[in-house]
């Protein structure tokens, strides 16, 4: 019964299901990024290159034989992943950032420290 109730606990963990919950939503995210690539960056940006190169969808294109307009299509969609997260992460940090705190003068206790401080020395001196 030992080894059951550990997995139970492993698998509660809020760790372990914000990771599935990640994974899910980022395969969703992924199918709208690709979709955006493909539906609306590719029609609108990439025609009048892909016309030039003779191919009418991003996957038709091919040089020397080797087709890589399937390649092409996934460096479009990381870049375009990549530049969503930095945007997301930029603003998280942006609304957790912490403002930071003036420096403070010296408290009371402070002050009247330097003060015996400075009697002292002008009587030693």
């Amino acid at each position: 019964m030992g080894f059951v109730k550990e997995f139970k606990e492993f698998a509660v963990k809020g760790n372990v299901i914000d990771l599935a919950i990640g994974v899910i939503i980022g395969g969703a995210f992924g199918k709208i990024v690709s979709s955006f690539v493909e539906d609306v960056i590719t029609p609108l940006l990439l025609t009048p290159a892909m016309k030039a190169a003779g191919a009418d969808n991003i996957k038709e294109l091919a040089w020397n034989g080797v087709t890589y307009g399937n390649f092409l299509s996934a460096i479009i969609n990381f870049f375009c992943i990549a530049l969503v997260l930095f945007l997301m992460i930029k603003g998280i940090n942006k609304i957790n950032k912490k403002d930071e705190p003036a420096a403070a003068g010296p408290t009371e206790d402070q002050k009247l420290l330097t003060e015996i401080r400075d009697l002292l020395k002008s009587k030693n001196a």
